[in-house]
């Protein structure tokens, strides 16, 4: 029997209840984002973030770049040394307050983590979900009836996430967006993220591409090196 690899059965990224739903973001994918924040909020460098689903740093590097302060948790240890913490089912006031919070949160606790994130951020809160995340009769009551996005980013371009592992090739059928919530704003614009991978992209991004490119000792010292 063939894959159904219609659009809808493509776009499917289902994981077991237990899952830590672990799909590495590409740095780029939060570039972006922070480049377009930096557009209406010019003093990113003395605010604060944080990122509650950090997983191995993926998305902690690129904030660092903009924000004078990155604070980083998750809930299971991925040997990156970042405090363990339950975001959503520990208690509120052990969690400081920061600026912005900026995550990809695992998808079957999304609402909750945009709930949290709106209460324990000043500014406001900046969600990477699959743009399917809209649809749906039950989420649209529980969530964007009451309290809609300011800010919706689409990617023109497909962010591409692997299951474990960051890489920079491969393809998918998953559409991406930024949902930002903005305290100060009201009512909801949608926007599009301009092609901007190859601009925003980084050496050092994908470390195991550095790794493959190290020349071996057979290589000699003007060896061929790796694949770029």
């Amino acid at each position: 029997m063939s894959q159904n690899r219609s659009s809808a059965v493509m776009q499917q990224r289902s994981e077991p209840s237990d899952s830590l739903d672990d799909f590495p973001t590409p740095p780029w994918a939060t570039r972006a984002l922070c480049e377009w924040l930096k557009e209406f909020h010019p003093a990113l460098r003395q605010q604060s973030c944080r990122e509650p689903a950090a997983n191995r740093g993926h998305m902690v590097e690129p904030p660092e770049e903009y924000f004078g302060t990155v604070l980083a948790s998750d809930v299971h240890d991925y040997g990156i040394f970042f405090p363990v913490r339950d975001y959503l089912f520990g208690a509120a006031a052990e969690l400081c307050r920061t600026d912005w919070t900026i995550t990809n949160p695992p998808f079957r606790l999304a609402e909750q983590f945009i709930d949290r994130a709106l209460e324990l951020s000043d500014l406001g809160c900046a969600m990477l979900v699959r743009s399917a995340f809209l649809e749906g009769v039950g989420r649209y009551e529980r969530l964007f009836s009451r309290r809609p996005p300011t800010t919706i980013l689409q990617f023109s371009e497909r962010v591409v996430m692997h299951k474990g592992r960051l890489a920079p090739d491969g393809s998918t059928a998953t559409a991406y967006c930024w949902l930002v919530w903005e305290h100060a704003c009201c009512g909801t614009s949608l926007q599009w993220i301009s092609p901007c991978r190859k601009a925003l992209e980084r050496p050092g991004d994908y470390p195991q591409r550095l790794a493959e490119a190290q020349p071996t000792p057979a290589d000699g010292l003007f060896g061929e090196r790796g694949a770029s």
